[in-house]
């Protein structure tokens, strides 16, 4: 079917029109064996600006039936895992074209409702399962249940085995390691900045701050007291400045950062404010500070050298 033929369903009444083409082009594009990149854009493109208009009910519809798209429409996808968890549920459990990061981000930004439903997916990643029943303790401390599922309609205890976790310190760093595992499994977003990622990941894991300062330096260009300085800081802020002038993904700024600053731990609140700091920062902008930055460095290194 064509986009025309798209509009003529909508416009055979004014009532439910955003909806029913909405459904229209959700069911012709599963009905596809082997939707090309074209095709999926247009899906994207096309249903994207009805999504505020369309029912939950219909929402659902389209969770539910790209679910098992391994082929799905990227941004359409994002839009209905974001939403709420009676929506959201099928493409949670089941959804192929969502990747491991994606699924920890989803848990930082939504908490245990979308965990819940995450859990039930099968070959779930180990770090995540364990970042989940981390979450349950935190909700429920003394309680000797963890629920499994998000459907509210199929709701579900399963009895847990006595816990064998020494410290909730040393807990949360196995969790920690095992999310950076996770992430470094995923290869950057962009190929041009895979050497330049590589490098500010191996350096920043590998416990010797001075390297990383380095490989920090080198890649905004900038002299070394300045990238310190970036590093050193007493939180993250500045590093995230640094990492958003470099452009860098999301989940590769939550590694470097995690590593840098160990007390950035992944847990559901930490994962949830590094996201929206680091959405929250224009590149233009954080490219400004940097260059700021530098340049005080540079005038403060002038003057300590005329005093000698």
């Amino acid at each position: 079917m064509s986009f025309s033929d798209f509009r003529q369903i909508a416009a055979r009444t004014e009532t439910g029109r955003a909806e029913r083409l909405f459904r229209a082009a959700i069911s012709a594009f599963c009905s596809l064996t082997r939707p090309s990149r074209r095709e999926i854009a247009q899906l994207d493109d096309l249903t994207l600006p009805l999504f505020n208009e369309v029912s939950a009910e219909g929402l659902r519809f389209a969770a539910a039936a790209l679910s098992e798209c391994e082929s799905a429409p990227p941004a359409l996808i994002k839009r209905l895992s974001e939403a709420e968890v009676g929506i959201a549920a099928p493409l949670l459990t089941r959804s192929p074209a969502l990747s491991d990061v994606d699924l920890i981000s989803l848990i930082g930004r939504h908490g245990l409702p979308h965990a819940r439903a995450i859990a039930r997916r099968k070959s779930l990643h180990p770090a995540i399962a364990s970042l989940i029943r981390a979450l349950e303790r935190q909700t429920a401390p003394n309680s000797a249940a963890r629920v499994r599922t998000a459907s509210p309609a199929e709701l579900r205890v399963v009895e847990e085995q006595p816990a064998k976790v020494s410290t909730p310190g040393k807990a949360e760093e196995e969790t920690r390691k095992r999310l950076r595992e996770i992430m470094l499994e995923r290869a950057p977003a962009v190929a041009v900045h895979a050497e330049l990622y590589a490098r500010l990941r191996d350096t920043a894991l590998s416990g010797n701050s001075a390297l990383f300062q380095t490989a920090l330096a080198d890649a905004l260009g900038i002299d070394f007291a300045a990238a310190r300085a970036m590093a050193t800081s007493s939180d993250y802020s500045s590093l995230l400045v640094g990492l958003r002038t470099l452009d860098m993904p999301e989940a590769e700024a939550f590694l470097i950062a995690s590593s840098i600053y160990p007390r950035l731990t992944p847990q559901q609140q930490s994962i949830r404010l590094f996201l929206d700091r680091y959405r929250q920062l224009n590149r233009e902008e954080a490219s400004r500070k940097v260059a700021m930055w530098s340049n005080r460095s540079v005038k403060t290194e002038a003057k300590l050298s005329k005093k000698t």
